[in-house]
């Protein structure tokens, strides 16, 4: 294991609920993720990682909910994004053909930040490390529920995630109480069409 993945597990926590990536899905990336992610895959598979708070995930089964959040968006013009991973509450990473780890979106809030600048195929390997070693569980834990929903819920499995019930942008409160195990990528679908995504004050956009 490379000092960076070392570095990623040891700060986020143990691989659970490992799926083995099939040399398929690796050719389908070829070109359009960095080939340090690809990688990656090969080695770890897709996994999720600190008993499920992060995951790193198959792009393939997101390509609908990344279509459904930027397809009305300016974000769509930027550039050709992937989901390569995502938190257990719906922080969604995305990754840039030509901007790398350019786009993040707060799916339960309807919140983006996006940074506007192009990278070199040179640069794309480090992006990716540098984007794993800025991971932590603080950044992905939110309001400290993570560890209270496991306990109430159960652990998350590869195709799951804890949403609010009511939504967020319904109303709903942030509490534990309606905290839900869902389906990730119906829900994250579901999310994106309650509210026009915005940005975050902060972002380039």
């Amino acid at each position: 294991m490379d000092k960076v993945f070392a570095r990623f597990i040891e700060k986020v926590g143990a691989p659970v609920d490992r799926h083995e990536v099939p040399a398929s899905s690796i050719e389908r990336y070829r070109g359009k993720l960095p080939n340090q992610l690809l990688h990656y895959w090969s080695e770890y598979g897709w996994s999720g990682y600190g008993d499920g708070i992060f995951w790193i995930v198959n792009p393939q089964e997101y390509e609908g909910v990344v279509a459904s959040w930027i397809e009305e968006t300016k974000l769509i013009e930027k550039d050709k994004y992937h989901l390569i991973a995502r938190s257990a509450f719906g922080d969604l990473y995305l990754w840039g053909e030509k901007t790398g780890s350019s786009l993040q979106i707060t799916s339960f809030l309807s919140r983006f930040i996006f940074d506007n600048c192009e990278i070199s195929n040179e640069q794309m390997d480090r992006e990716l490390q540098d984007f794993l070693l800025t991971m932590d569980v603080e950044t992905n834990d939110y309001g400290d529920l993570f560890i209270p929903a496991k306990k109430k819920l159960g652990p998350l499995r590869h195709d799951e995630m804890y949403g609010f019930v009511p939504a967020l942008m319904f109303g709903g409160p942030d509490t534990l109480d309606h905290l839900e195990k869902v389906k990730a990528v119906e829900h994250l679908t579901l999310l994106s069409q309650i509210a026009e995504l915005q940005p975050y004050s902060f972002s380039d956009l």
